[in-house]
């Protein structure tokens, strides 16, 4: 029987618990300032990869967002093969061109591109937008609206850092530097644009795979992303059933404690600091704890 943390094993949480990671610490890889991203876990992460002593054979990010946990395996050789896979058109669009399209064009395109207000309108108005239209606007409203949000209801930053307004969060020079970086490794990354759902099931009885599982949360998922609704029952589901490795995450919630004991995934408390610079602990539910150094 796999261990099991229970909702009520406090005192074993809070004397496990790690330290809040610094952010600036962490290698930063992906062109997204994605909201929810997990570049603070980036360390637990590695933790968690090194398990085995050796490379892992074939990681999978079903809900890959913005990428951080497979670009840094892949940088830091930490995965001979990866999966990325991601449903939201936008999002998807980016990664199509910088890892199987036009990662340069797109490059100097975001090098080049003279932000104001008037060509910000302009370029996210145009109608019948190509992919690599579609991922330049994705990453210009992610860098220019508020809190990187894509999901409808969004809006342009007003007064930003400084005072800057929608350049704020805009640093053309980094940003082109990162998409091209990404050439010397995209060769170990296939991108699915497809269901999560869907790929977790083609490779559930794969024990080689590590499956990386950070899905939209219970509580902010409406507010932050477009495809926010899902099953989170069946994940939970799905999960256990993974013989591989799995490191999936989570808002600490009772919910997410329940179906967490209801399916039998021992789990841990980890603080992080959100945008608001609030401490608050998220779950990280795994197949076993003992790669876990506090």
């Amino acid at each position: 029987m796999k261990l099991q943390l229970s909702m009520f094993d406090t005192d074993l949480i809070e004397s496990d618990k790690k330290n809040v990671v610094n952010v600036s610490s962490v290698p930063q890889r992906s062109p997204f300032r994605y909201p929810g991203g997990k570049t603070w876990l980036i360390p637990t992460v590695r933790q968690w990869l090194q398990q085995s002593g050796v490379s892992v054979h074939h990681l999978i990010e079903p809900f890959a967002g913005g990428g951080i946990v497979s670009l840094t395996a892949a940088f830091d050789n930490l995965a001979d093969n990866i999966t990325m896979v991601e449903k939201d058109e936008e999002v998807a669009a980016v990664w199509e061109v910088i890892l199987n399209g036009k990662n340069k064009w797109l490059a100097e395109k975001i090098y080049s591109f003279d932000l104001t207000l008037d060509n910000a309108k302009s370029e996210l108005d145009k109608p019948n937008k190509l992919v690599h239209d579609m991922a330049f606007c994705t990453i210009l409203k992610n860098r220019i609206f508020h809190g990187g949000i894509l999901a409808k209801g969004s809006g342009l930053l007003k007064n930003g850092e400084n005072g800057k307004g929608i350049g704020s969060r805009w640093y053309p020079k980094t940003l082109h530097d990162r998409i091209l970086a990404i050439e010397y490794v995209k060769h170990k990354i296939n991108f699915i644009k497809g269901n999560a759902f869907e790929v977790m099931e083609q490779n559930l009885t794969d024990k080689e795979v590590y499956f990386f599982i950070d899905p939209p949360y219970t509580v902010a998922g409406k507010r932050l992303y477009t495809h926010f609704d899902i099953d989170h029952e069946r994940l939970f589901e799905l999960t256990s059933l993974v013989k591989g490795k799995y490191m999936l995450t989570y808002d600490d919630t009772k919910e997410i404690r329940g179906l967490a004991e209801k399916y039998n995934l021992p789990y841990k408390a980890i603080p992080m600091k959100t945008t608001h610079h609030l401490e608050k602990n998220e779950l990280i539910i795994s197949d076993n704890f003992d790669w876990w150094k506090s």
